[in-house]
């Protein structure tokens, strides 16, 4: 004769859960510990590059909402050297650039220094490869780079890398400039006595001369 209170046993009944131990953490609690950890070591991170550095990104610059825009959602850009010129900081709403080589550059962060009346506007708006490289504001403002030697080659593509790899200007596109008679004169140089030529020859006498201040 059957019990009639005897449990009924069901073989696919899972089997019930055995309380956790007092002693055991919930993995809530190891993630909010290994997050404060981060956050401890980050802000004395942070901490030690303002005393090292005077700011707290260990000399990081985020890139500019322009920059992101020009890198991934602009197609590059195809200038004429007349388009180029209009960059050449007069009009404020619009952005300033420069070439070197074919290659155009946004050097509006750096408007005081390629703005009007800045110390390097003479290369705004305008592929002036030469003058980087011989220091001459008068004739040499051209992309033309006929008779300059290897070491000077060298320096102009020294300051297209220079801008290509700064962290405040960028790569927008390319100057197409016409071809160079080959039968036309090369740039002549800048009239020795003239004393502003003079000191920025100085200024860029060698390969790597240093680079404007402010880039």
């Amino acid at each position: 004769m059957v019990h009639a209170n005897r449990l009924h046993y069901d073989p696919k009944a899972k089997p019930a859960r055995k309380p956790a131990k007092g002693g055991a953490r919930s993995a809530r609690d190891i993630c909010v510990g290994v997050l404060n950890l981060v956050a401890i070591l980050v802000g004395l991170a942070a901490a030690l590059s303002y005393l090292i550095n005077g700011n707290f990104t260990w000399n990081y610059a985020p890139p500019t909402l322009a920059r992101l825009k020009a890198q991934y959602l602009q197609p590059s850009l195809t200038l004429t050297p007349a388009e180029l010129a209009l960059y050449n900081g007069t009009d404020p709403t619009l952005p300033i650039y420069l070439a070197v080589m074919g290659d155009v550059f946004d050097v509006t962060a750096g408007r005081e220094y390629y703005g009007p009346g800045g110390g390097y506007s003479f290369f705004s708006g305008r592929d002036a490869g030469r003058a980087f490289v011989t220091g001459c504001f008068q004739t040499h403002l051209t992309p033309d780079l006929r008779g300059l030697t290897p070491d000077e080659l060298k320096s102009v593509d020294e300051w297209r890398s220079f801008y290509e790899n700064s962290d405040k200007y960028f790569r927008v596109g390319k100057v197409a400039h016409p071809p160079i008679d080959p039968s036309s004169p090369i740039p002549p140089p800048c009239d020795g006595n003239d004393e502003e030529s003079a000191a920025s020859k100085e200024a860029a006498a060698a390969p790597g001369a240093a680079k404007p201040v402010g880039n």
